[in-house]
């Protein structure tokens, strides 16, 4: 095997994650070899129950593990256990403290603008797998958004429902006045356009909120459902009867730029593999299947899945036409082609659904 060029200053990331109260890995206490060739930490914000754990990122380790004749070995770290919070997820990839982290471009508000297009309400359409097909069509657009990382795949899920404690829903004006969680700037403006205040927060914030009422609901999708528990503090979930839903949050799945350089070339086959076109129609049937479980547990747990008509869907669409022209214009303001990106995804969507 190559010798690897990467070299990670070990003892600065001993430092950065026993700052954050985290106790370090094994692959970093020492710089012995081991069994494994390569030895790689996965970090992200969720529970080792929740499916995005258990049915996507385990898998895929174990995957890497087998295809790289061992040689690749992959430890994952659930629920922050690295340390830090989800939103400096992606610094911690970028600067190596993390070799690999899942996270949500959302949780940096501002710092992904290209990619920000495929959360846009009428953009995505309900289905995880069509946009997830529809962005790697376009990647080359919204590639520059990531040039400090090796990115494995950005995603997304099935589309955020409106969920709320107990305030049924059927049109905008039935959310004036409440407060509502948003994973991401694009679902603020969207939250904002119906007429309820957006209240940003990471996911595992959520139940703490909801319990102290700091939020009425949330905009989310059905996966999260148990994870959280969902069910219990909230009894109605709100969306199009077609299944569209209200815009959608990207996923960020990625490597640190200089581990990837420094793996040998068949390592790199490894990994390119199991990345980018390959993953994304494995990620978006999955993270479309995700949705019935929530969805049942809603429903078992007495609460309602309000399933808006096409006449009261297209009040909210309506309002969501505003958002889109928002974010056309901010980007052009900063020098992207907003109008041309909107289009492009959409033109991508469109080819990929149905």
């Amino acid at each position: 095997m190559k010798k690897s060029s990467y070299s990670p200053n070990i003892s600065r990331r001993k430092l950065l994650l026993a700052s954050a109260g985290a106790v370090v890995p094994m692959a970093m206490r020492s710089s012995r070899a081991v069994a494994q060739e390569v030895t790689m930490t996965l970090h992200h914000f969720l529970g080792p129950k929740a499916p995005a754990h258990a049915k996507f990122l385990e898998p895929w380790a174990k995957k890497i593990e087998t295809e790289s004749g061992g040689k690749i070995k992959i430890e994952l770290f659930p629920s922050m256990s690295m340390g830090g919070k989800p939103p400096e997820l992606f610094a911690q990839v970028r600067d190596g403290v993390a070799d690999i982290v899942w996270t949500l471009p959302g949780y940096t508000p501002g710092q992904f603008p290209r990619s920000e297009v495929f959360e846009l309400p009428g953009v995505h359409r309900g289905s995880a797998k069509a946009t997830n097909l529809a962005i790697q069509d376009v990647y080359s657009m919204v590639a520059d958004d990531f040039k400090d990382v090796k990115v494995l795949l950005l995603f997304a899920h099935a589309g955020n429902a409106i969920h709320t404690v107990d305030k049924a829903v059927r049109t905008p004006a039935d959310l004036k006045g409440l407060k509502l969680r948003t994973p991401s700037r694009t679902g603020a403006w969207v939250i904002e356009a119906y007429g309820a205040e957006p209240v940003g927060m990471p996911l595992p914030s959520l139940p703490e909120a909801l319990s102290k009422k700091a939020v009425d609901g949330a905009l989310i999708p059905f996966e999260v459902v148990p994870a959280i528990k969902l069910q219990e503090m909230t009894k109605y979930s709100i969306q199009g009867a077609d299944g569209s839903r209200f815009g959608t949050s990207l996923f960020l799945f990625a490597m640190n730029k200089g581990r990837y350089d420094g793996l040998s070339d068949d390592l790199k086959k490894v990994i390119d593999a199991n990345s980018g076109v390959a993953l994304a129609p494995v990620a978006g049937d999955l993270w479309n299947s995700f949705e019935e479980p929530g969805k049942k547990m809603r429903k078992d747990a007495g609460g309602e899945i309000i399933e808006l008509t096409a006449e009261e869907k297209a009040a909210f669409a309506a309002l969501d036409e505003g958002v889109v022209n928002r974010w056309i214009e901010e980007a052009t303001k900063n020098g992207l082609d907003g109008k041309a990106l909107v289009e492009a995804a959409k033109a991508a969507m469109a080819k990929n659904s149905g």
